[in-house]
Parts: structure tokens; C-alpha cells; sequence
């Protein structure tokens, strides 16, 4: 029983059945939701949500600790975010530092952990069976770290390479500087990430002993009763329970109370001032922030809800109309943002076209004369009715997700002090209605209580014409000036608007729920092919797993034309995104009520889908695709979106060099792949009357497949289909016309690499993908190999690529799968130069992965194996991932729907033996017949001299001292390699792979 002595929230009462209290009352969850839930306290105060479910494939754990960056020392920044680095690097009861990753690798299991202003979360998954021996290793995070010195010098480095990875990133940039601009006597200016200066430089100059700080910063706050636990298994309650207590019952309880601070972020110092910003892509944008009351205690009736609803909206009468009327504004954002414990910030977001940067204080003035109005009307009924209305169908109707993002998600949300037994409703629904809360919160958006970032690479709208500062971490150039005093008369005298109202009431909001529930036992495997013509394909399943009242509708519209040339890809692009421009105002009401439109371009045409509730989709669908065929181009609106895609493409060279190495890779081993420059030497000369006279072309001769999954009927799926072919009236394609893309094969021997430049002067992080092909790709035995592989290699490469050598922070290994062609890739972005990068993959692969294969045990094998078909054979968790499931199989042109079985299949066939041989043959870099392409991105900055950190471990000492001089070298390509100078060239000699087709006839699939 529960110690007497201990003092229980109200609602626990000691349990007759162990050392713990327990919440009796039932937990409110989902009509959709068959897990059961409990809710225990143990003696140590830790607080645990124990969650059975008897069909999960993957167990899952979360713990919360309420403690985040804002604790960080002054002199020490950083430091809570190098501690959730740091526990992850061994134990005292599990002293080897992969012991906890290497466990979950093979129990096809993962694991992650984030730190934010006021809360660190831990979490992972695993597969059902080894849920036990993963919660033992995870608790152990809590009660006996090992601090170990060496892993804290190789982990910094991981740190300061994630803070490297962000330094060239607008949102990083734009949120760092935030921080800097608030009170400097509030912990929410510091920096939050951490570096080699602040985490190591700064406090050596100090005398500062790094180690020692984190074992203090853990011993203060990894306090059992300000944190959070989440347990969902298999198992039955009562054993979640047990060990609940006999592993987390360990921790310590200090009796402390989360850090919070009572002065503002914000005071008048800071507020009434508009910050310049420059920065690093092309991008123009307003955003306005408030200071606004902390929303957690309010979660009842969770008024911001009404604000951003009303402030947000994109309809008629809204800001964003007015501005898009106007021609200022492509977007509008808005909505709270929680900073900690006692504090928020309410911002609004506005995508500036270059007029609208002109008119930014006149954008401010619309700004206010909404919030004017709105606080005038008072809080209307039937809008509120309608955000309670459907967050009550969002929390009816939710489905399941993965195990690990449930959890972690609960074990945050169980921090914000809902009632225990609305912990999992109580971020959902809206209980009441109280127009006071809600007016006091529109209340606090005052016209003397506000600040602004203006973020645009030109300086012509800077006061002074220039931007004056630097901040400190990021670099990122910025000027601030006071708001203007003609700008704060305008907003002191404001006159109403007529052109702004109110929402109207929305048509969309669902009706009808039925599902018409015919429980089975044996749910179909595969879609229902009800139509088969020249012209389109009609795929259907009527949901018979979840029994939701949704729908998702995907159609493939297949056109040559629309990506025939980069001119013409460009024009499909250009009406895709003038259709969504026009249809924003309709399709708002039914995104809000969870009824969702896309139309996406693709290298074979275009991708129309619909996906929510069913309840109306058709109706949103058959708006779709009448506008579709009778768009008019407004010109106004073309030069607008015009200039958002010539800067989209512009940007692409500031995205990370990781990206442009994975975007090259896809350019040398695709078929076709227009480039960035190509395109935006296309978009330029473009004129409204392209757009209208093309897309008539594009849409007169078409193929149409479809897939209709969820709460429809056949005949109903049947007239989706009709919709689209009475409204788009196209003719069908030729047979040959529909064949897809196909891939590039590497010859046997092949060794070449890409060499770019990363167009960023001013990153100094390098990129590269590193490829190995295999042979017939097609085969479900190559198929199987690959992927044993590429799961064997994960945690070594991991380990040994990021946690020992410290490369960088981003390393990937894993499946690249294209048409008609696969292998394994290595992506790494690292400050050392991509020759070296690559030269230690190859050294990982020739020397640990051929070593580890070579003496790895039959046991540890079948455990890899089995990991990895748990992965595939894992059950969807909801409607989406069957879809995605189905859909796949269609647009790959193989309809192989049993591929995932099959592939299961041959994996169990698979021997060590074969393996091994696979290895040797077809992925040893030194092998006769090994296919390597790599793709280097290459600094523009001077690659760092680093040593490499001393290993703890004494029995790879010799290994890493033969290793260090090895590297006192500069590193080397392979002999034979050929440096890619003809890119066109190189690809004119490459075999293409075989188109994809069916593997059998699709008529077998026909009603």
C-alpha cells in the first residue's frame, strides 16, 4: 500500500495491491479508442499512465521531466540539452554506452528525445516481446547515469554539430533572435542549443568543470515528482505496473517544484519595437507578437481557440482576404505559442509579396482593426459552438498513431495539470463556454503591448538603409527601432473596416457518422478494382479495420505533357499553384472541418486527392475539379506566384548541403530530373496567357486511377470516379504513354563521384551521399538481402560514424529504393571534407561491418532478421497508413500488393551464409563488382583540423591509435575512382532499368 505518511492529490487513494496510489475514476478517452488505461502515483511521487493494448505490434515508453533549457546556468547555455545528449551514453547498470540503442536494434526499436524551455522528453519503442528489457535500460537513464568523461567530449562535439547544422536555418535563426531580444533578465533570452563555446571554451575560461555541472543540473532536477511516465505494452495493467514500481520506484524524489520564473519575458523595454531582419533565403515576412497569458490552466475552455480561429481565418471578411485583395500578402499564420511555465506569446504570420513589404505598417493597421472588431462583436455563439463542435468529432473520431509519438505526446501533456481523469481528452475538447476568459484573452492584444519582426533580405525598407547588428550565436544581421509614432496614432485612432467580418458559418461541419459496422474477422488484403477502362482505373476498398466515418480519395492524373520539358513542368507547377490560390477561400471551411484538398505535381502528371470526412467529400471534390477545367487566370495573382516560385527556386541553394547531396544523387541515377536552374530559367518569361492556354493541353488527354478507401460504398467510389471524367472531359493515352520513369544502373566496378560546391559561402557544414547499387533489384531475394543489411548496418553505423568518430550529427544508413533500381546509402553532413567522410564510410564498411559479419552469432542474426520483419509486418495503425499502403503499390506501377508478405518470406530464407556472401560480393567498396556512385557537396569554408576523441573502451585503444595516424594524412579516393566532370555524359552511358509494369493481371483484382 501507499506509505501513510504520503500526501495524494485529490483523486488517488492508496492501492490494496502494491507500494502506490492509484486514480480509481475512469479516464475519459475516445468512443474510437479499445485500450485501457491506468493511472498510478508511486511512493516516490512520479506519476505513470500505464496503457494496455492487446494488438499493439510496438511497446512504447515516455518519461517527461519537467525541466528544460530555461534552467540553464547563465554561464552554462546549453546544458539540459547536453544532458538529454548525455544519458543516452551508458549507465551503471549497463555501463556500455550503445548497450541501450543496440538492445532496441535488435527488437525492431527506436528512440529519440527533445529538449524545449521548460520540458526534456525520453522516448522509445520496441517490439512487444522486449518491452521489459527496454524499460529496465531506460530507467536506468534516471537513477545512474555514468557521466562518462570520454562520452562527454565526443557527445559536445554531437552537440555543437546540431547547433552547426541550424546556424544557416531561417527558423532557427528567427527564433534564436527572439530570445536575444527579450529581457536579458529573463532566462528566455539565453541560447538554448549549446555549443563547444558554451558548453566547453567559456567554462574552461571560468575554471568551470563541465561534468561535474551536469551531475549537479541532474542531481537538482531529475526529480521523480516533477516528472512524467507513459508505459504502453501488451501486457496486462497490473504487469505495466509492477515494472512501474520495480524500475522507475528508484528514482529519487527531492519534493521540488518545476523552475519557473514570475518576471515577463517581455517588459516595456522590449515591446513597441520593430526588428529589421535579414535572412539567409529569399523570404519576406511580417510576424506581430503579444504577450498573452499562459493557456494550460485554461484548458477547459481553451479560449485562444476562439482568437486564432477568427484571426487565422482565410474566408471571406478575413485579414487574408483583404490582403490577397489588396496584393500584399500570400499567407497568413496565426496562433499561441507556450514559452513556460506562466507565460505564452500570441503571434500573427504574414507571407509579404513585395508590395506588402511597402505596406507593412499598413498591414499592421489591418492587423488591429481585426482585433478591434473582433473584441467589439464579443464572443458569437455560433462560432463557438462550431470549435467545440468539431474538436468534439477531432477527439470522437481519433484514430491510433505510433506507439513512441503516443507516448511521448502523453507524458507532455500529463505535465500541464489537467484533471487526472481528462489527461488524455483535456487537449481536445472544450468543456462550456465562458465569453469572459475568452474576452480578457482578446483583450490582452493591445495596441501598447506589442513587437514585430520585419524579415527581408532588402535593406531599402531598414531605416538608415542597413541592418546594424549581428546576434551573438547565429550571425543573423538585424536593426531595431522603435515603432513609430505615426504608425501608433494610426493604431491609437483606429476607424472600423468594412471589408472585415466576422467567419460566416461553415457548410462543411460533418453531419453524418455512420459507418454502417459489419465487424470481420478476415478484412479484404486488397483494394476492389471496379473499373478498367482505356481511360481510367477505379481501385475501392470500403474500410472494414477502423470504422471511421472518413474517406481518402487519390487520383493519379498520368499526362506526357506535364513533364515533357522543364518548360512545361514549370507551367503545371504554375497551375497547380494558381488553382489552390483560387480555391482558398472555398476549401478553408472544409480544411477546418477536416475535410482536406490537394492537387501535387509529379514526374508523371499530377496527384488530385481528398481526404477527411466522408460526410462531404463529394461535394468538395466536384468543386475541385470544376475549377480545375474553368480556371481563369487572374494576372495579378500569376506575377504574385510567380515571384513566390522564382525565390522557391532561388532558395533551393540555401537548403542544407545533406539535401543537395540526396537531390543530386536522385539527378544521376533518375531518368529525368529537371533541375532548379533549368526551371527557374523557364518561369521567367512566362506570361498569364501560357498558363491559360496550356493547361487545356495538359488536361485534354489524361489517364485516370484512382483509389477510394473508407466510408464509401462502391457506387460512390464509382462517382468520384464519374466526377473527374464528366468534369475534366479528357481522352485516354495510348498504352505505351503509360509506363513510368525508370532508373540508371551502375556498371559492375563502378567508382565515380559528383563533386559540388555547397552554394552557401557561409555554411561550414559539407555534405555526401554514398550509394552502393546491387544487381536486379526487382528480385524479392535482392530485395530481402538489402534490407537485412541496411538493418544489421544501422546501429554500428550510428555508433561507430557519429557517436565515436563524431563526423557530424546528421548520419543516416538505410534502403535507397527508386524505380527499377536499390542499394545502400550513407548520408552524412560533417564539417570535415566529404573525401574524408567518404573514406571513413569505406573504412566502417571494409573494416567494422566486415569484422562484425564475420563473428556475429547465429543468435544475434536471427535477431536482426526478426527485428526487421516485426518492422514490415507491423498492422496499420489507422485509415491513412492502409491507404498510403495501397496507393503505393498502385502509382509504382507493380500492383504487387502482397510484396510485404513476400519479401517477409525470402527474408526467413535468407541465411547468415547468403549474407555474408551478399556482403562481400556486392558491398565491399573493395569488391570487383561493387556499383558506388557518391555525391560530394563541398564547404566553401575551410575544413576544421580536429583530433579524433580518445575512446574509453581499452580494448579498441590500440585500434583507435593506429586510426589517429592514419588520419594524420590527408584522406584519399579510392584508386580507380572517376570524378564525375559531364554529368549528361555520364548518364548517356548508363543502362536504364526495366520500366515497371504489373506483376499480373490486374482483371484478377475486378469485381
Amino acid at each position: 500500500m501507499a506509505t501513510m505518511n504520503q500526501v495524494l492529490p485529490e483523486g488517488y487513494v492508496p492501492s490494496e495491491n502494491g507500494p502506490y496510489a492509484i486514480f480509481p475514476q475512469p479516464i475519459e478517452k475516445s468512443l474510437n479508442d479499445d485500450r485501457e488505461y491506468r493511472l498510478i502515483r508511486l511512493h516516490n511521487d512520479l506519476e505513470v499512465l500505464l496503457i494496455h493494448d492487446s494488438t499493439v505490434d510496438k511497446s512504447a515508453a515516455a518519461l517527461d521531466v519537467h525541466v528544460g533549457s530555461l534552467a540553464d546556468p547563465k554561464n552554462l547555455q546549453g546544458l539540459a540539452h547536453f544532458l538529454e545528449h548525455l544519458l543516452f551514453m551508458g549507465t551503471a547498470k549497463y555501463p556500455k554506452e550503445n548497450d541501450y540503442g543496440d538492445y532496441l536494434a535488435k527488437h525492431a526499436g527506436s528512440s529519440n528525445a527533445f529538449t524545449s524551455f521548460d520540458n526534456t522528453n525520453y522516448y522509445f519503442e520496441v517490439g512487444h516481446a522486449h518491452l521489459e528489457g527496454a524499460l529496465d535500460r531506460f530507467a536506468q537513464f534516471f537513477i545512474s547515469p555514468a557521466f562518462s568523461e570520454n562520452c562527454k567530449d565526443r557527445e559536445l562535439r554531437a552537440v555543437d554539430s546540431e547547433h552547426k547544422k541550424n546556424i544557416q536555418s531561417d527558423s532557427w535563426r528567427l527564433f534564436q533572435l527572439e530570445k536575444h531580444l527579450s529581457s536579458p533578465d529573463h532566462p528566455y533570452s539565453q541560447f538554448g542549443t549549446g555549443s563547444l563555446e558554451t558548453l566547453q571554451d567559456g567554462p574552461a575560461r571560468e575554471g568551470i568543470n563541465v561534468r561535474d555541472e551536469l551531475i549537479k543540473f541532474h542531481s537538482q532536477y531529475y526529480s521523480a515528482n516533477i516528472m512524467k511516465l507513459v508505459i504502453l505494452g501488451r501486457e496486462p495493467l497490473d504487469q505495466l505496473t509492477n515494472w512501474a514500481i520495480e524500475m522507475f520506484s528508484a528514482i529519487r524524489n527531492l519534493g521540488i517544484s518545476p523552475p519557473a520564473w514570475t518576471n515577463p519575458p517581455w517588459t516595456t523595454k522590449e515591446l513597441l519595437n520593430t526588428c529589421y531582419v535579414k535572412p539567409v533565403k529569399d523570404v519576406r515576412s511580417l510576424e506581430i507578437k503579444f504577450p498573452f497569458p499562459d493557456q494550460f490552466p485554461y484548458y477547459t475552455i481553451h479560449p485562444a481557440r476562439y482568437i486564432t480561429h477568427a484571426i487565422g481565418h482565410e474566408g471571406p471578411g478575413s485579414i487574408l482576404s483583404l490582403l490577397k485583395k489588396k496584393g500584399w500578402a500570400n499567407n497568413l499564420a496565426a496562433g499561441t505559442s507556450h514559452g513556460g511555465i506562466g507565460f505564452e506569446f500570441f503571434k500573427i504570420t504574414v507571407d509579404l509579396t513585395k508590395e506588402g513589404l511597402k505596406h507593412h505598417e499598413d498591414i499592421t493597421v489591418i492587423i488591429f482593426q481585426y482585433i478591434q472588431m473582433l473584441r467589439q462583436e464579443g464572443v458569437r455563439p455560433y462560432i463557438w459552438d462550431e470549435i467545440a463542435s468539431l474538436a468534439a468529432t477531432t477527439f470522437r473520431f481519433k484514430e491510433k498513431s505510433p506507439a513512441a509519438g503516443y507516448a511521448y505526446r502523453l507524458a507532455g501533456i500529463m505535465q500541464r495539470g489537467y484533471a487526472p481523469e481528462w489527461v488524455l481528452s483535456g487537449s481536445y475538447l472544450i468543456r462550456g463556454s465562458d465569453p469572459k476568459v475568452i474576452q480578457d484573452c482578446i483583450n490582452t492584444l493591445q495596441v501598447d503591448a506589442w513587437k514585430c519582426h520585419l524579415v527581408t533580405q532588402d535593406p531599402s525598407v531598414v531605416p538608415g538603409g542597413a541592418f546594424t547588428q549581428k546576434e551573438t550565436y547565429y550571425g543573423t544581421e538585424y536593426h531595431v527601432e522603435n515603432v513609430s509614432m505615426t504608425l501608433l496614432e494610426r493604431l491609437r485612432n483606429l476607424e472600423p473596416n468594412p471589408e472585415l467580418h466576422l467567419p460566416v458559418p461553415n457548410d462543411f461541419i460533418p453531419e453524418n457518422f455512420e459507418t454502417n459496422k459489419i465487424p470481420t474477422t478476415t478484412p479484404l488484403k486488397t483494394p476492389i478494382l471496379l473499373k478498367y477502362s482505356p481511360l481510367t482505373r477505379i481501385w475501392h476498398k470500403k474500410d472494414d479495420v477502423f470504422w471511421v466515418p472518413k474517406v481518402n480519395m487519390y487520383f493519379q492524373l498520368k499526362s506526357p505533357l506535364a513533364y515533357s520539358t522543364p518548360s512545361n513542368n514549370v507551367k503545371t507547377q504554375l497551375y497547380v499553384n494558381l488553382l489552390k490560390d483560387a480555391l482558398n477561400e472555398y476549401s478553408y471551411d472544409a480544411d477546418l472541418a477536416g475535410l482536406l484538398y490537394s492537387l501535387d505535381t509529379t514526374i508523371e502528371g499530377m496527384i488530385l486527392s481528398v481526404e477527411g470526412y466522408n460526410d462531404k467529400a463529394h461535394v468538395l471534390l466536384q468543386k475541385v475539379v470544376e475549377k480545375m477545367n474553368t480556371l481563369v487566370i487572374d494576372p495579378e495573382r500569376f506575377h504574385l506566384i510567380q515571384d513566390q516560385m522564382e525565390r522557391m527556386y532561388k532558395n533551393f541553394k540555401q537548403e542544407a548541403p545533406h539535401q543537395h547531396a540526396m537531390y543530386y544523387m536522385s539527378y544521376l541515377t533518375q531518368e529525368k530530373l529537371w533541375t532548379q536552374e533549368e526551371k527557374l530559367a523557364e518561369l521567367k518569361d512566362l506570361t498569364p496567357e501560357d498558363i491559360q492556354a496550356f493547361y487545356p493541353a495538359l488536361l485534354s488527354r489524361l489517364h485516370i486511377e484512382g483509389l477510394v478507401h473508407g466510408n464509401m460504398t462502391a457506387a460512390e467510389a464509382l462517382r468520384a470516379g464519374a466526377i473527374i471524367e464528366e468534369g475534366l472531359s479528357p481522352r485516354p493515352l495510348v498504352p505505351s504513354e503509360l509506363l513510368c520513369q525508370r532508373s540508371h544502373l551502375l556498371p559492375e566496378s563502378c567508382k565515380a563521384v559528383y563533386k559540388r560546391q555547397v552554394p552557401d559561402a557561409n555554411d561550414v557544414n559539407s555534405g555526401i551521399e554514398y550509394y552502393l547499387q546491387i544487381e536486379d533489384a526487382t528480385s524479392k531475394e535482392s530485395r530481402a538481402r538489402i534490407q537485412i543489411l541496411a538493418q544489421i548496418v544501422h546501429e554500428p553505423c550510428f555508433n561507430q560514424l557519429r557517436t565515436k568518430e563524431q563526423l557530424g550529427y546528421l548520419v543516416y544508413s538505410g534502403v535507397r529504393k527508386q524505380t527499377g533500381s536499390t542499394g545502400i546509402r550513407f548520408i552524412i553532413q560533417s564539417e570535415r571534407d566529404p573525401v574524408h567522410v567518404e573514406s571513413r564510410i569505406e573504412h566502417f564498411l571494409e573494416s567494422n561491418m566486415k569484422t562484425y559479419l564475420e563473428e556475429i552469432t547465429q543468435e544475434d542474426y536471427d535477431k536482426q532478421v526478426n527485428s526487421l520483419i516485426q518492422k514490415k509486418l507491423e498492422k496499420d495503425k489507422n485509415l491513412r497508413t492502409e491507404t498510403y499502403r495501397y496507393w503505393g503499390q498502385i502509382i509504382s506501377g507493380y500492383y504487387d500488393f502482397d510484396e510485404i508478405q513476400d519479401e517477409v518470406d525470402e527474408m526467413r530464407r535468407t541465411t547468415l551464409d547468403i549474407m555474408r556472401a551478399f556482403f562481400n560480393e556486392s558491398i565491399l567498396p573493395s569488391s570487383r563488382k561493387a556499383r558506388k556512385l557518391a555525391v560530394h557537396i563541398e564547404s566553401q569554408k575551410v575544413p576544421p583540423v580536429i583530433s579524433k576523441p580518445k575512446n574509453g573502451d581499452e580494448g579498441e585503444e590500440q585500434e583507435e591509435e593506429e586510426e589517429e595516424e592514419e588520419e594524420e594524412q590527408p584522406a584519399k579516393l579510392r584508386e580507380g575512382t572517376v570524378i564525375i566532370e559531364d554529368v549528361v555524359g555520364f548518364k548517356a552511358g548508363l543502362e536504364l532499368s526495366r520500366a515497371p509494369y504489373p506483376i499480373s493481371d490486374l482483371l484478377r483484382y475486378k469485381l
